[in-house]
């Protein structure tokens, strides 16, 4: 009995079927090189936002045509000053620098650690010599069980 050499067959691959899974409804096209997507605001329950709107843009926002991106399919504003840009609901989609929103990050980060300083600072001139006050201690640890000298 003649039998075909096992180096001639193959087996072919079939696709997994992937589990169905509810599409999200801010999907975004890819952003160019150096820019990051971002939501934004511009309505709430019916009503403009526009404080949030124009902050955003003087931020250096750029709003997210939907000719810039022919190979994507997205809902997109049809009618007024914005007519063309991707948009979902009361968002609309705008392309961000990278290099400014790190900067902008940091920004915050510092601000935030400001804030949290001066209400140690606030907390420890409360503290009394009889009773003093320790300074907190803002670091968290997780750990998994086992032995704390195998870290």
């Amino acid at each position: 009995m003649d039998r075909t050499p096992r180096s001639e067959t193959t087996r072919a691959k079939s696709a997994r079927v992937q589990t169905w899974k509810p599409p999200s409804s801010l999907d975004a096209p890819p952003p160019p090189e150096g820019y990051t997507h971002r939501w934004i605001r511009v309505e709430t329950n019916g009503f403009d936002d526009r404080k949030n709107f124009s902050a955003r843009l003087r931020e250096g926002f750029e709003l997210v045509r939907a000719e810039e991106h022919p190979d994507f399919v997205a809902p997109t504003i049809q009618d007024g000053v914005h007519a063309g840009v991707i948009a979902v609901g009361g968002l609309i989609l705008a392309r961000f620098p990278l290099e400014v929103a790190s900067q902008r990050n940091a920004y915050y980060r510092r601000q935030a650690a400001d804030q949290l300083a001066a209400v140690d600072n606030d907390l420890l001139r409360e503290s009394n010599p009889s009773m003093p006050i320790i300074k907190p201690e803002r670091q968290t640890r997780v750990t998994f069980g086992g032995n704390r000298s195998t870290e």
